[in-house]
């Protein structure tokens, strides 16, 4: 009976030990896609915003990576109220401190949405364009890819990219040219972000209902009997904006939409093993 103690206790601490592990595994790959995100906004930066970038402009420029950034600081702090910061901790400056961070977290990520929201903005200043033979552009115009890569014109791909269609749009102040199905492509993408961004807002808004809801600091009967409904519709939209990435050929945007759903998840997880701690010493209190 010992030995099958000691047994039980040792797989008990393999499987904390290996839950572990892994979230903590995806909390540094989503830190490592603010890099990724990094390096292709500065790309597309170059172009879009010729001239440098300034603080009127660094959202536009850097929503990508201002939001995801935003995103994994909110991400850690969950953790820390939800699993790592014991329960009698969590009140004074601890609390307010946690609390203050993910105030100034929630601004970013809120501005972010609004950069979002500007790409679609600067999409539908896109108008037709009469030239059908791109060889004949002089300048430093560039052929838009996707929303955040462009590549420079070549006397080969000017041409490989004239066969593609023959309707194309421009945009005169940033020497953009793009074909019909790029530009249809690049907006029904825009869309998506801002779909997907707004759900997030959603997502850390059901999670602070929770938390303040698990401190005692708020009721809500709707909220109990709800929740489960709300969260499967929200999260639902997020699968399905990751699945369209996948489709569209955007890796990196459907690989870090699958590390966040798969991170929120865990904080998820967390929140039921906390209702379940608080609801095990309330039963013990009550037994004594």
């Amino acid at each position: 009976m010992a030995e099958l103690s000691m047994n039980q206790t040792f797989m008990k601490h393999f499987h904390s030990w290996g839950y572990q592990g892994f979230k903590y595994l995806i909390y540094t790959l989503l830190a490592i896609n603010v890099y990724l995100f990094f390096s292709e906004e500065w790309l597309a930066s170059k172009v879009i915003f010729a001239s440098g970038v300034n603080l009127d402009t660094i959202i536009e420029a850097f929503s990508s990576t201002i939001d995801t950034a935003a995103w994994l600081v909110l991400l850690l702090l969950f953790e820390l109220e939800t699993s790592v910061i014991d329960d009698e901790h969590l009140k004074g400056k601890v609390k307010w401190t946690l609390h203050g961070v993910r105030a100034f977290c929630y601004i970013f990520i809120i501005y972010s949405l609004y950069g979002y929201m500007t790409k679609i903005g600067l999409i539908g200043q896109f108008a037709p364009h009469k030239i059908t033979d791109l060889c004949t552009l002089t300048g430093d115009w560039k052929f838009m890819e996707t929303l955040n890569v462009y590549n420079a014109f070549t006397k080969e791909t000017c041409k490989s990219l004239s066969t593609v269609g023959s309707e194309f749009f421009s945009h005169e102040k940033y020497k953009i040219i793009a074909n019909t199905k790029t530009l249809a492509d690049v907006k029904g993408l825009a869309w998506v972000d801002v779909i997907n961004a707004s759900a997030w807002v959603s997502v850390v808004l059901m999670l602070e209902i929770d938390v303040h809801t698990q401190l005692g600091n708020i009721s809500s009967r709707w909220w109990t009997k709800y929740n489960k409904f709300v969260k499967t519709t929200v999260y639902s939209v997020l699968f399905i904006a990751a699945v369209y990435w996948g489709v569209t050929g955007n890796f990196l945007e459907f690989w870090d939409a699958f590390l966040w759903i798969v991170a929120f998840v865990l904080i998820e997880m967390n929140m039921f093993e906390w209702q379940a701690e608080v609801a095990e010493r309330k039963n013990k209190q009550v037994s004594r």
